[in-house]
């Protein structure tokens, strides 16, 4: 796939607020810090699209970035740490929630996972409840050019391993280096398949 537009759309902070369910949506989201906005700007190619910064949980709302006029990038509110009062925390989670159990037109979220840090219960956890409410999902393990190949295979096969104790079959799974821009054209092809699914459905 080639990007050629990415545009911001629009902010929400509930799923009333979101765009109208007109194409495609592709949703991305992981632990605070794990490199989000960087993969993001790296996917489209514009590095500022997204914005990066330093102190997790600053994504506090449901962004949508229009690509190619026929899709949605969904910046979705980081799970887990976040210097912010629980209650206010609790509504995030609550309305990011809301959005991916009921946002009709949301074909696959990527599951971000730092693949620096032996598996994280609120990973497993997360893609426990997608897998649950049947959400489609994919992983995507960011970061990879800070370790080697060795411990980058070693991290995915722990997580493998934990997955299988209670998943049958496990998702697609991507790694990524927005540094090396390793992941970027197997991703955008993984989307491309998917729209063009998604548009023989109609």
């Amino acid at each position: 796939m080639i990007i050629r537009s990415a545009t911001f759309e629009k902010s929400s902070s509930t799923l009333q607020q979101c765009p109208p369910a007109r194409l495609p949506e592709f949703g991305f989201i992981g632990r605070s810090n794990v490199g989000k906005s960087s993969l993001i700007n790296m996917l489209t190619g514009w590095s500022k699209l997204a914005r990066i910064s330093g102190e997790p949980g600053k994504t506090r709302t449901i962004n949508h970035y229009l690509i190619n006029e026929n899709w949605f990038l969904v910046d979705l509110p980081g799970y887990g740490y976040a210097k912010v009062p629980v209650k206010l925390r609790e509504s995030w989670s609550g309305n990011v929630r809301d959005y991916i159990l009921k946002r009709e037109t949301l074909i696959c979220l990527f599951v971000l996972i730092d693949s620096r840090h032996k598996p994280q219960r609120s990973d497993l956890d997360f893609m426990e409840f997608l897998g649950i409410n049947r959400v489609p999902f994919a992983r995507v393990f960011t970061k990879s050019d800070k370790i080697s190949l060795g411990t980058m295979d070693k991290a995915v096969k722990e997580y493998d391993r934990i997955m299988l104790n209670v998943w049958e079959s496990l998702p697609q799974t991507f790694i990524s280096s927005t540094v090396k821009r390793t992941g970027r054209e197997d991703i955008l092809k993984f989307i491309e398949e998917y729209i063009n699914n998604f548009s023989k459905s109609l």
